[in-house]
């Protein structure tokens, strides 16, 4: 019997990060839980023993807290049980630029960006040596354009895009594979605790329909998966534009439009 490797989730006492958990149980993976809601991880830990016969552990972290990070980053490290990371936890937060404060914003790319690297760095240069393993980053389309509003947390959802694409190109040919996993807007916590009402919202996913579709891009290896996304090749179009404004940079000549007045 092959045993299949444990998963580790942050954000997994509810939304995306818990359902990301019942579906690999249902995969047959053991877990560790992260999260700062003790008791909401204990009560989906049992059920999912219970329902699906796997080990499940709970490890309470505010990651915002670098002890609490810290020991998460440890565990990574040291655990080699543990080669599927899914970097879930997030948080965003209503109002302009302007009207955040500078704390609040700090406590965003804390959370959304400085965990989310830390995390992978701590468990990447072991699937590196062992030449397997998965990291999965939860993203946003938020993050594809400013014209979105939520600047500070469509720039940590950009942050993510880009690590993970050049994750993949670094540490693919090691034999670990990345995806960054883009949802649009999905029926969870996440727009309560940011103080937008959810009803304002004129379409929105379901999260169980978003992990779904986000691991079938995992089983095809898909490096991006964006699944509200109607026409994918709208994707590899955009890519193979970027690809084509970077065979036009050339480092030794400035541009003829920047020769002349």
């Amino acid at each position: 019997m092959t045993t299949r490797p444990t998963v580790l989730i942050t954000g997994a006492s509810s939304g995306i990060g818990s359902v990301y958990a019942e579906r690999f149980a249902q995969r047959g993976h053991d877990l560790v839980l992260v999260a700062r809601d003790h008791s909401r991880l204990e009560t989906l830990a049992a059920t999912l023993r219970d329902e699906h016969n796997v080990t499940v552990e709970v490890l309470q972290a505010d990651l915002t807290n670098i002890s609490d990070l810290q020991t998460v980053e440890a565990r990574l490290r040291d655990d080699s049980r543990i080669s599927i990371l899914v970097n879930n936890a997030g948080a965003a937060q209503s109002g302009s630029f302007i009207e955040q404060s500078t704390d609040s914003v700090a406590q965003l790319v804390a959370l959304n960006t400085t965990a989310l690297v830390r995390l992978s760095s701590a468990i990447a240069p072991r699937l590196a040596n062992a030449g397997e393993g998965a990291i999965i980053n939860i993203g946003s389309v938020v993050g594809l354009a400013p014209e979105f509003g939520m600047s500070v947390y469509g720039a940590t959802k950009a942050f993510v895009l880009f690590l993970s694409q050049g994750l993949s190109v670094e540490l693919s040919p090691r034999g670990v594979y990345v995806q960054a996993v883009l949802p649009a807007a999905t029926r969870t916590e996440i727009w309560d605790r940011a103080g937008i009402d959810i009803n304002t919202l004129s379409e929105i996913m379901e999260v169980g329909d978003l992990v779904d579709a986000a691991l079938l891009g995992f089983d095809r290896r898909e490096p991006v998966t964006i699944p509200a996304l109607q026409e994918g090749e709208r994707w590899e179009t955009l890519q193979v534009a970027r690809q084509g404004l970077l065979s036009q940079i050339k480092q030794s000549a400035v541009a003829q439009r920047y020769l002349s007045r």
